[in-house]
């Protein structure tokens, strides 16, 4: 497909091909001409999918003229270092500076951001809090807005910033509406629902690129906060048989204690820390000595100045909190001899992102799994509530927290560990 196909004027695709842009990306054929019709859309698409590029060009195009009397397009990103990156591709592809477009966030001083805003520009990208502030001032003019675009929608749901957004957007009510983000959940269709309109498009871009590696089986449990991740675990873990040998990471040694302390110590030396903070906690200083110690099921690792660990040979690696490094996960979920092994990681719509990145970097997804039915769900006023409607049978009939136990699944065998959870996933899977 060629540039010519998007519609653009001669000079913005002269400045595409100067620029090193031959061809469109997926996410620019499948959005531009929805953008340019004046639809409102929700672009979703990874890292390096050209939604930047994308929105520069539209919006290049939908002005089509400059220096008018007030911004017709605002274009809000999550900080700085954001705000610097879309006016660098501005500058790219804006010939001939035909376009004023002004940068706005935190390192300005805000009397100084006033003056510039009347001084005149076109096009502002700016961080949500400081574009509200020179808007509560009367410094940013929102009637005439045209293009009003949230990119990286999901960095700044994570930054806590959805207030000034909804804010903005309900100000900038003439204007089209288009947002860009890496995924979708729960919180981030709270903030946008607000001004997006019904017939909003949705396009989505799935560039999980080559599998880079072979990898243990993933699960992922999505859940909506920290403390119904401790519910989920200690439902999961409740079933000793199955679990009988498991390595929980997270990322603090003071999360470490939190997550022992949330467990019922019904059995002396059954849950343990991984060289704990405090003395007088259950505790191992050499994994070995963990793996050796036949009543010894649940080590709790924190990955704060963790370096290597050996831990090979333990069927089940759950991580309850994604590491601040992919890579840090990522080593200990490729595959390594003939271990039987099956990774769990729990994400909370926050921490997706981060799944999103492993996912593009091993080249596969993971394999999301339903969360039982008797899982304590923590509301944000913490009320937990059930998940459905708990049912009257006894909790000690349900078997397996993955499924509920049904006749032909009950355990009269004698395989490892490891394989019983390569069983359990071909199961969820559908495999044979």
């Amino acid at each position: 497909m060629s540039l010519e196909k998007l519609k653009l004027s001669k000079p913005l695709v002269a400045a595409m091909t100067d620029a090193g842009f031959l061809t469109p990306k997926e996410i620019q054929a499948r959005t531009m001409s929805r953008i340019l019709g004046g639809q409102d859309v929700i672009a979703v698409g990874p890292e390096g999918s050209g939604k930047t590029t994308t929105y520069v060009l539209a919006t290049l195009m939908k002005l089509k003229y400059a220096f008018e009397e007030a911004p017709r397009a605002l274009i809000l990103v999550p900080d700085a270092e954001h705000v610097d990156h879309v006016i660098e591709q501005f500058k790219l592809l804006n010939r001939n500076s035909t376009f004023r477009i002004l940068g706005i966030d935190s390192r300005g001083a805000v009397e100084t951001q006033m003056n510039e805003i009347t001084d005149g520009c076109d096009i502002i990208v700016a961080v949500p809090d400081r574009a509200r502030a020179l808007y509560l001032k009367l410094a940013l003019n929102t009637n005439k807005i045209q293009l009003f675009i949230v990119d990286n929608a999901e960095l700044i749901v994570k930054k806590g910033l959805q207030l000034p957004v909804v804010e903005l957007a309900n100000s900038a009510y003439k204007s089209q509406h288009v947002v860009f983000t890496e995924v979708l959940h729960e919180k981030l269709n709270h903030m946008i629902s607000p001004f997006m309109k019904d017939s909003s498009s949705i396009i989505e871009v799935d560039d999980i690129g080559e599998k880079q590696a072979e990898v243990y089986p993933q699960m992922l449990y999505q859940v909506p906060n920290f403390r119904t991740k401790l519910n989920l675990l200690t439902l999961l873990l409740d079933d000793a048989e199955f679990f009988d040998k498991v390595v929980v990471f997270v990322n603090t040694r003071l999360t470490a204690q939190t997550v022992y302390k949330n467990f019922n110590h019904s059995k002396e030396g059954e849950i343990s820390i991984y060289r704990s903070l405090f003395f007088d906690d259950k505790g191992y200083d050499d994994i070995e000595d963990f793996k050796e110690n036949p009543d010894a099921r649940v080590l709790i690792v924190a990955n704060e100045n963790l370096g290597d660990l050996d831990i090979q040979g333990i069927p089940f690696i759950l991580h309850l909190e994604l590491p601040e490094q992919k890579e840090t996960l990522i080593q200990r979920i490729v595959k390594n001899g003939n271990d039987e092994v099956v990774a769990i990681t729990f994400s909370t719509d926050i921490e997706l992102i981060e799944v999103k990145k492993i996912e593009q970097a091993i080249g596969q997804r993971m394999d999301v799994m339903e969360l039982p039915e008797d899982l304590k769900v923590v509301d944000a006023n913490s009320k937990p509530r059930k998940k459905k409607k708990e049912e009257e049978e006894d909790a000690s009939e349900r078997g397996a927290a993955f499924h509920e136990k049904k006749a032909s699944n009950l355990k009269n065998y004698n395989y490892s560990a490891g394989t019983k959870a390569k069983m359990t996933y071909k199961n969820k899977k559908g495999l044979s």
